[in-house]
């Protein structure tokens, strides 16, 4: 079903063949260490890359060629998993044995493809300033608008507080004041950069044959000019433990974050376990936070929990009244002491279980799940195959969650108070 294989070194393809969509899928990843000074310019990257061609010099041009693509589509590709952070495309087409009097739709897909990503419409050897003025313009609207979703903008500052020094504390899209540094001359040098020394990931979804995808990709990217350097693995957190922090916003609601570490992550045979303990702990609506803080003693608007697999953090958000934050804090130490000693009932064990099974099986409803899935697990160093995984979860036992349990160890929190005007 899964097949891997290099495609050229530093290159690998990963080809899902799957016969039950219209639609196949191809996206291609550049892999890059996550660092303050090049994630707003991978980041900003894909987007400028999909503004004009030397063939297709603007977004009309574009549309009118996907157009004739029977509707195809391609996307900005921006993920950040664990230490690494990804900069790339998305592709979204008909498969060719649907396709009128037998047009062919991957291969042109596969050439606009590199159209776009070796053949950009440059202005003096460089990037188009306009184009780059207006998606930085795009990229920091996206950026300042986070700060509108209190719980998101908390647990982002429970992270930094947590993970000063390391790159988990550095927001996907890059900080804004990294985003006005750029340029199109040291936008076009990073994006030289990236094709040279980057790992790649490319990822199929569709009917066609494993061989057939190889050749055409080879044929595209076999031209890219590489001095490939491998990067290092996923690291787990191994940061100092002790900061309490807090800021005064106007908010209807105070943000309380808790973060803990663990030594388990994705790469260790007790992964299982954890998710299970995570999910039975605050991550789902039958979950002990959930049910005794926000159902039973009403002391919180929302609570989840949340497991950073390629790093081993864990993190509890809530919203709650500023005046009762240390006994939220309390009850979700009292939640967390309950697992611990093992005071879970077989409705909450089944209930995770259910919850965590539920969502792999849902991992093959689409190509872009499919993807997703696929990809993210790769890259965070854990690639279990969905009916493996569900196996292992569906074997954890409450004693194994328990013994989980007992690896976490508090570190940091964040509070976002109301007041401020």
């Amino acid at each position: 079903m899964l097949e891997t294989m290099e495609l050229l070194p530093g290159i690998t393809l990963r080809c899902f063949r799957d016969d039950r969509f219209k639609q196949g899928a191809l996206s291609i990843q550049f892999i890059r260490l996550m660092k303050k000074e090049e994630a707003a310019l991978n980041a900003l990257l894909p987007a400028v890359l999909l503004r004009g061609t030397e063939f297709c010099p603007d977004l009309r041009a574009i549309t009118l060629r996907l157009d004739d693509l029977y509707g195809a589509s391609v996307s900005a590709l921006v993920r950040r998993v664990g230490d690494h952070q990804t900069t790339g495309l998305f592709c979204a087409f008909m498969e060719d044995r649907f396709a009128l009097e037998g047009d062919r739709i991957m291969e042109p897909m596969v050439a606009f493809l590199e159209e776009l990503l070796l053949h950009p419409l440059l202005e003096n050897g460089v990037f188009c300033d306009s184009f780059v003025r207006s998606e930085k313009k795009n990229l920091i609207s996206t950026i300042e608008s986070m700060i509108n979703d209190k719980r998101a903008y908390a647990a982002s500052q429970l992270r930094k507080i947590m993970c000063r020094g390391d790159s988990f504390a550095l927001p996907r899209l890059g900080e804004k004041e990294d985003v006005e540094k750029i340029d199109p001359q040291n936008l076009y040098a990073h994006y030289r950069q990236v094709l040279r020394e980057s790992p790649v990931e490319l990822f199929y979804v569709g009917s066609a044959e494993a061989s057939a995808v190889a050749a055409l990709l080879k044929k595209s990217f076999g031209k890219l000019e590489r001095a490939y350097r491998p990067i290092p693995e996923q690291t787990a957190f191994c940061g100092n433990a002790g900061a309490q922090e807090s800021e005064q916003m106007d908010v209807a609601q105070a943000k309380l974050c808790m973060g803990f570490t663990t030594e388990i992550t994705n790469r260790d045979p007790r992964f299982a376990a954890m998710q299970v303990f995570n999910t039975l702990y605050g991550a789902g609506m039958t979950s002990k936070l959930f049910m005794n803080l926000r159902e039973k003693q009403s002391l919180c608007y929302a609570i989840g929990s949340s497991y950073f697999s390629t790093k081993g953090i864990l993190t509890v958000s809530a919203g709650i009244d500023t005046c009762s934050e240390e006994i939220a804090r309390a009850g979700i130490f009292e939640q967390l002491r309950a697992c611990c000693d093992c005071d879970i009932t077989a409705a909450e064990l089944t209930g995770a279980k259910e919850a965590i099974i539920s969502g792999l099986q849902g991992v093959h409803d689409s190509p872009s799940a499919i993807e997703g899935y696929y990809e993210t697990a790769f890259l965070s160093g854990c690639a279990l195959m969905p009916q493996d995984y569900i196996s292992r979860v569906m074997a954890v036992t409450a004693q194994d969650v328990a013994a989980v349990a007992k690896t976490l160890r508090y570190h940091s929190c964040f509070c976002l108070k109301g007041g401020a005007k």
